[in-house]
Parts: C-alpha cells; sequence; structure tokens
C-alpha cells in the first residue's frame, strides 16, 4: 500500500491545504537575510533555517501531510520508509507523535547520528544495503510482507506538497526573492517549492543544485549518462534515480540544474557554520554551493536558499572545518628536507617562531624515502593567520637553502 496518487494532483491548492494541515504541528523558520554571504556571492542571499525543525530538517513537513492523510486502517497497522536520514526522522517523530508505528530502512552507509536520532524519535531502524536504493527495494518487501503503508521519502505528491510550504513561507518573507537555488535528491522539495513559485504571479526562476557525483536528475533533465557514485558529503541527496512524479514536475518547472562538486559543498558548510553560526548538512548547504560555484550565474539576484538539513556527524564536521582551513591557507602540512644532524630541526623551527607561525604537528620520516642515508624529510602541520604569513615562511626558508614543498590537499 503506497500513499503515491497522479502527479496531476499536485497543485499550489495542494500546497496551501498541506500549509494549514500542518500549522502548528511544525516550526515556521524564519528566511533571513545574510549580509556577508550576499557580500561574498555578490548577491543578496536569503536563507531559510528548516535546519531549525525539531528534527532539523524540513522532511518534517512532507512527512506529516502524508501520515496526516492516512485511513484508521493504515495508521493503526503503520508505515514503512525507505530513507537516508531526514524522512526518516520526520516520519518517526510525527508518527510516534500520531500514535503511528514507523519502520525505517536506511543503507548501512547512514551516518551514525541520523541512526540515533531516528531511534530517539520512536522508529523503529532496519539497516539494509549500501546504497539509498538497497534500502528502498527491502522496504518495498517489507510493506507487501507487513501489509504496511509506504510513505516514500520524495516521489509523492503528498510529500512534495508538504515540502512546498518552504516556498509559501520564504516568499511570505522575502517577496523580493527573483531565484530560487534548492538542493535536488529525489525531487520532493523542489517539485512542491516550483509549483508555488510558478504560481506566484511573478517571473520567480528555480535552479536546483545537484552533486557532482550524483546528477541522476541532471541526467534525466539533459538526456546525460554521467555515473551516479562515491562518497559524497551531500549523502542526504546522493540518489541514483530520481523519483517519477518529481521528474516530471522537474522537467515542467525547473529552470535549470547545476551541479557542485565536493569542495564547494565543503566550503558551503564551513561558511555556514563560520558566518551564520549554523550547522547545515552537506545536502542543506547544496543551494549555497551552487551560487559559490557559478558565481557569474548568481551576480546581482536576489536570492533564496534553503537550509534543508542540519544532521551531520560531528566528526566529519570537524574534518569539514579543518579541510576549509587548509585551503583557505590557514593550515599548511610543509615538507622540509634536512641533514640528519643535532640542530637541525631546532633552527628550522626558529624560523617558524620568527614569523609567529604556531607548529601543531612534526612528522619525521627516515626509512622510507629516496634520500641518502643521512637524509631527512619533516613534515610540519602548522597555522597562520592567513596564506600569506605562510607564503613569507616558506620564501625565508628557501632562502635559507632548505628544500620545502606544501601537501596540498586533493
Amino acid at each position: 500500500m503506497s500513499t503515491t496518487a497522479d502527479p496531476a494532483t499536485l497543485s499550489i491548492d495542494d500546497v496551501r491545504t498541506a500549509a494549514e494541515r500542518i500549522a502548528g504541528q511544525v516550526v515556521r523558520t524564519p528566511t533571513m537575510h545574510s549580509i556577508t554571504l550576499s557580500k561574498i556571492a555578490g548577491a543578496r542571499i536569503y536563507l531559510k533555517f528548516e535546519n531549525l525543525q525539531f528534527t532539523a530538517a524540513y522532511k518534517e513537513r512532507g512527512a506529516l501531510n502524508a501520515l496526516l492523510q492516512l485511513t484508521d486502517e493504515q495508521r493503526e497497522r503503520g508505515v514503512i520508509a525507505a530513507s537516508a536520514g531526514n524522512h526518516s526522522q520526520g516520519l518517526s517523530y510525527h508518527g510516534t507523535r500520531l500514535g503511528v508505528p514507523v519502520t525505517i530502512v536506511m543503507p548501512r552507509t547512514t551516518p551514525t547520528v541520523k541512526v540515533m536520532q531516528t531511534e530517539s524519535v520512536g522508529g523503529r531502524v532496519v539497516l539494509e544495503g549500501e546504497t539509498f536504493d538497497d534500502a528502498y527495494a527491502h522496504a518495498r518487501r517489507l510493506e507487501e510482507e507487513m501489509g504496511l503503508t509506504f510513505v516514500h521519502p520524495f516521489d509523492d505528491p503528498r510529500v512534495a506538497a508538504g515540502a512546498g510550504t518552504v516556498a509559501l513561507e520564504m516568499l511570505e518573507d522575502a517577496p523580493d526573492i527573483e531565484t530560487l537555488v534548492v538542493p535536488i535528491g529525489g525531487g520532493g522539495l523542489i517539485s512542491g517549492m516550483s509549483t508555488v513559485a510558478k504560481a506566484s504571479g511573478r517571473d520567480i526562476s528555480v535552479i536546483g543544485a545537484e552533486a557532482r557525483l550524483y546528477p541522476s536528475s541532471y541526467n534525466a533533465r539533459k538526456g546525460e549518462a554521467m555515473p551516479c557514485g562515491g562518497d559524497t558529503l551531500a549523502e542526504g541527496i546522493a540518489v541514483k534515480q530520481p523519483g517519477t512524479f518529481t521528474q516530471s514536475v522537474i522537467d515542467r518547472l525547473v529552470d535549470d540544474i547545476l551541479l557542485v562538486d565536493e569542495a564547494h559543498l565543503e566550503e558551503a558548510v564551513a561558511l555556514l557554520l563560520q558566518i551564520e553560526k549554523s550547522v547545515v548538512e552537506g545536502a542543506g548547504a547544496a543551494g549555497l554551493a551552487a551560487v559559490l560555484s557559478y558565481p557569474e550565474r548568481f551576480a546581482g539576484q536576489t536570492i533564496g536558499l534553503v537550509l534543508c538539513g542540519g544532521n551531520i556527524d560531528t566528526r566529519l564536521l570537524a574534518n569539514v572545518l579543518l579541510r576549509d582551513l587548509a585551503r583557505s591557507g590557514r593550515l599548511a602540512r610543509l615538507r622540509i628536507t634536512l641533514q640528519d644532524r643535532p640542530g637541525a630541526l631546532s633552527r628550522v623551527m626558529g624560523e617558524f617562531e620568527a614569523h609567529n607561525v604556531n607548529i601543531i604537528e612534526i612528522y619525521h620520516q627516515r626509512i622510507f624515502t629516496s634520500l641518502p642515508a643521512k637524509g631527512l624529510v619533516t613534515d610540519i602541520e602548522c597555522e597562520a593567520r592567513d596564506r600569506s604569513q605562510i607564503e613569507d615562511l616558506v620564501r625565508s626558508l628557501t632562502q635559507k637553502g632548505y628544500s620545502v614543498s606544501s601537501v596540498a590537499l586533493d
């Protein structure tokens, strides 16, 4: 038993009805102008903080809208879903609140934080497969075996209508928005938001932002066959096959789809934490990543971005922040060739002190090197106020006869 309906049923009236249905049961999150991000992007940026929902993601809206339309029999038997995390939390939280049993099938690769949070709000989690598609297939088998109602995380007009309420609120709070840049995974969010935008009576462009490692909707839209796979920071939108219903809406209403690489996803996550003091997962930062990736495309526009989720593993977030510091030049690893004799390292450390560059770690390599037996390779991890301070240090070391190279991020 599925909640999927005819694609033609998704309209602005469906979204407005969904807004009335879920009102008071989800957070009406703020839409705020970001002065600093606007300066960086060369555009006027508005942010919709959907990471402030109780489960830290917009997915609550669509899940609740679907749950509230179940029959009494369906509510008693319970629902099942496949999800990389955020849909599962929204469905589990509101299902438990409404007295509906919820079973969630997740890929084994799902971040631990999302598994724990789903269980903490009442969902029963089953881990199966390596990808969303594996989890999805298993969930559909359990649906038949257990007589449950399947609530699709995106390919369902009821779910998309709930997601579309994000755009209703954004355009009410920031009526001057000209362009919406929306993350795309399966397409539920952008389907609902584009339905609202195109029915607004204003000329609003809707641009999709999709991870380059998982260009499924991009492929479907443009007739390409780019491979889908890999470890993306945006696991919430790592979908190999877009929904049939959602893609039909995307093809009709979305103006373009842009692909974003991992470096820009990492940069966007780091900027949102540093500038907006807001924790956002990779998928939630995809809209900002697209603006950073294609500055000429968005220059001078008034742009609405949805921070659609904030569930990111803390260890992963720490890695992202440190890698961002390395890319910006504030952290560096310098590889220096020395002679293996007393005082050699001490003299090098004196140069670091003279340039006020802080040493974090020192690594010696005597064995696995092509240098002569009396040679020594030393990697020194260090931090500085900016890239120019590191460059001054390297220049000084080179002038004193040392061979110095910087170990770059891939």
